[in-house]
């Protein structure tokens, strides 16, 4: 069953290795690229909550950019709910993801418009241990019924 401490794995430091579509607005994209980046995250509201901290500096594949994870768990429904913020979208707020861990794996859906079209976003969390854990990312065009691959993260913890 769901908790509060799901993503406690996550507190700390990390290295960040990123394999994304080079365009995720583009469903028809290919080309994929690598970066590197930085993490950190931390406990908020006693522990219902956390604040983790993506920092992308710039290379050959991407501008750099700062990116900012929210999450919190309704201890009423025993649902994690995600929001994501990027120095890319000064402003903007994207909507939240909803979802739970099961079996070692955490899943979360939400609805958006990318590139001006409609889209249902899927991430999904995995870890074995508390020194690494990956994180994906998919959109669907038709309603969930077939799913894109779009972004991999694969992180390992900072010495």
């Amino acid at each position: 069953m769901a908790d509060e401490h799901d993503f406690d794995f996550i507190f700390g430091e990390w290295n960040i290795h990123n394999c994304k579509l080079a365009d995720v607005t583009d469903p028809g994209c290919t080309e994929w690229i690598e970066f590197e980046a930085t993490g950190h995250a931390e406990p908020v509201f006693g522990g219902l909550g956390h604040i983790d901290r993506m920092f992308v500096p710039t290379s050959a594949a991407v501008a750099g950019f700062e990116g900012l994870t929210i999450r919190q768990f309704d201890p009423a429904t025993r649902v994690w709910r995600i929001w994501w913020a990027s120095s890319r979208a000064p402003g903007h707020i994207d909507p939240p993801m909803e979802g739970v861990w099961a079996d070692g794996r955490g899943v979360f859906y939400g609805d958006d418009v990318i590139g001006g079209r409609a889209v249902k976003l899927r991430f999904e969390w995995t870890t074995d241990d508390t020194d690494s854990a990956t994180w994906q990312q998919s959109f669907s065009y038709d309603d969930g019924v077939t799913w894109g691959l779009n972004w991999v993260m694969e992180f390992s913890r900072r010495p």
